[in-house]
């Protein structure tokens, strides 16, 4: 009897939160929409729909001159991509793009690791203050940094002022179909090596100090440590620097507009910018083309440095 009398409230209540679970999960559901329409209709607007379009735009002979008539564009197939690529200026503009990846990517990747590894161990006091120092590039507006670049390299500009004041005639830098490609390259790794520090520098912390003292017990040197044991410790580190550095240079744009708009002679025009002449032009289906092979182009190096640089087990 007793044990009837405890059994029936607590099946009771039980009930009572069994029946107001699926109100409860409504409720929950609900809110959780209301959270998510707002993000929804923007994304919509803003990225699904103009991916949409553009990818139809590639397949059509679309002109800035049918934008008053657009139902009169009409569907040419695979023709833009074959016309892009038999583009010699779009040939030039991959391989210049590709110039940026091959050199850009190591050189910031080295200047990072080095700064990372100089902060992780060798500096103590003021560590903070570096690390923003060498953070401040990648914050800074690229196009104030231009301008500056832009005086820097002049023919008449501070470099060549200094060239002077050592006896030597400085060069038409961004002038010059040889040296202004090095000069652009320079000004984006100024710009990312921040970034690439900074990624290192979180990955150099994660690595237990154990190891390294087992390590040097053990009678392993500074280099036989850093190439036996850190750098294998920072592959995952590795990866996703790689990774976003090359997304980085292969989109490139900032640099070559701002510094030298793609010449001299196209000797700096990049894919990126490539698609943006196209788009001025008003070669709508050429420059929605050219930015969906720039897309697989990128995708096609992401997926082969993740089979290449991904961690064994």
């Amino acid at each position: 009897m007793v044990s009837s009398v405890i059994t029936l409230p607590e099946t009771a209540r039980r009930r009572r939160l069994r029946e107001g679970r699926p109100r409860t999960g409504r409720r929950h559901t609900a809110v959780a929409w209301a959270f998510m329409i707002p993000f929804g209709a923007v994304f919509l607007l803003y990225t699904a729909v103009p991916i949409v379009v553009s990818l139809a735009t590639s397949f059509t002979d679309m002109h800035s001159a049918d934008l008053q008539h657009p139902f009169s564009v009409d569907f040419v197939g695979l023709e833009n991509y074959l016309n892009v690529f038999a583009d010699p200026q779009f040939l030039r503009s991959v391989g210049n793009t590709l110039i940026f990846v091959v050199v850009g990517v190591p050189l910031t990747m080295a200047i990072g690791l080095t700064l990372a590894l100089a902060l992780n161990s060798g500096i103590r006091r003021g560590r903070a203050v570096f690390r923003g120092f060498f953070y401040a590039p990648v914050v800074t507006n690229i196009v104030s940094v231009a301008l500056i670049w832009q005086y820097a390299f002049n023919q008449n500009g501070t470099v060549n002022e200094v060239l002077a004041n050592l006896g030597f005639a400085g060069p038409n830098w961004l002038g010059d179909v040889h040296l202004a490609m090095p000069i652009v390259i320079l000004l984006g790794i100024w710009r990312n090596f921040g970034t690439a520090m900074l990624l290192f520098l979180a990955g150099l912390q994660a690595v237990p100090d154990d190891v390294h003292e087992a390590a040097s017990i053990d009678g392993a040197g500074a280099w036989r440590r850093l190439w036996s044991i850190t750098l294998p410790l920072l592959m995952p580190t590795t990866l996703l620097i790689s990774v976003l550095l090359s997304v980085f240079y292969l989109q490139v744009f900032d640099e070559p507009y701002l510094l030298t708009n793609g010449g001299p002679l196209g000797s700096t025009q990049s894919i990126a910018l490539y698609t943006y002449n196209q788009f001025g032009f008003g070669n709508f289906g050429i420059s929605s083309a050219a930015s969906y092979i720039l897309l697989i182009l990128v995708a096609t190096v992401s997926i082969l440095q993740f089979r290449l640089l991904r961690p064994r087990s």
